[in-house]
């Protein structure tokens, strides 16, 4: 894959799911065993720079006209597994997602109305050939939303402070890391526990709306698949002293513990250290 740039692009998390080569059917397992052994494979910021360059053209491209064949690889317990990036397919569903996200000045300035409506309906009739397609990676720019934070737990926290892993650029490899990798099994069995406290003790809202959509979306994947929760480029945003400290995923716990409990007091501290912790990340979205 060429190289668009060597820039760091420091707003995107990941969500992603590795599912075993057994998953797979053939053609693709193989494509997959293939790609897997390669020395060199691309990174995440490979992907978010060609993504980019692609609005650059007049007039720019919302999606990749053709399907990405990269993916992101790991071994779990000796089993190899990949997490196929699917690019073309999340450019479009992302593209759903716009008019929510920008005001609509920005909107046509960056993809005018045409390129999206062309988009959407070559989405449109790429979905009835493929009704059951899914992604395998879910994006949140400037932010981790909470829910995620519920399908992990503060003792599978793997803090890089200097090397990166994979591919990319010296700087990708010199950067640090903040991940949490856990079983599938254990993920969904976090969301149905979490799902019964809230529901309990909560009104409908954001995080129960979330969490219900992303344990739906876990179902459709391998159990013995693997679950990884990236802070990817909000690593670059947020002080090295800050990601010594975060531990996002226990006071999302701590809270939910709380609430099971009917500590309110707890959970309103839990909570607003997640709020605290976040707020500088969502105040450079709002600056840009």
């Amino acid at each position: 894959m060429p190289k668009v740039s060597s820039l760091i692009v420091p707003y995107a998390s990941y969500l992603r799911v590795y599912e075993p080569l057994a998953a797979f059917p053939e053609p693709e397992r193989g494509h997959w065993y293939r790609y897997a052994r390669r020395p060199e494979r691309p990174s995440y910021q490979d992907e978010l720079r060609r993504s980019l360059a692609d609005l650059l053209p007049v007039p720019p491209m919302a999606v990749p006209v053709q399907e990405s064949g990269d993916a992101f690889v790991a071994e779990v317990d000796g089993v190899l597994c990949v997490c196929p990036w699917r690019t073309r397919l999340r450019g479009w569903e992302a593209l759903g997602d716009l008019a929510e996200e920008l005001p609509a000045p920005v909107l046509d300035a960056a993809l005018p109305e045409l390129v999206r409506r062309q988009a959407t309906q070559d989405y449109e009739r790429w979905l009835t050939r493929n009704p059951d397609a899914r992604p395998w990676i879910r994006t949140s720019t400037w932010q981790v939303p909470l829910h995620w934070f519920v399908l992990v737990s503060d003792e599978e926290r793997e803090h890089d402070k200097g090397a990166g892993s994979g591919g990319g650029s010296r700087a990708e490899k010199d950067a640090p890391v903040l991940r949490y990798r856990t079983p599938m099994v254990q993920a969904r069995r976090r969301v149905a526990r979490a799902l019964r406290t809230l529901r309990d003790t909560l009104d409908e809202g954001p995080l129960i709306d979330g969490l219900v959509d992303v344990g739906r979306w876990l179902e459709e994947f391998h159990p013995r698949s693997l679950v990884e929760l990236d802070y990817g480029g909000l690593v670059h945003v947020l002080p090295a002293g800050e990601l010594d400290g975060d531990h996002s995923a226990a006071d999302v716990a701590e809270g939910i513990e709380a609430l099971r409990t009917g500590d309110g007091a707890g959970a309103g501290e839990a909570y607003g250290r997640l709020v605290e912790r976040w707020r500088s990340v969502r105040d450079r979205r709002s600056a840009n």
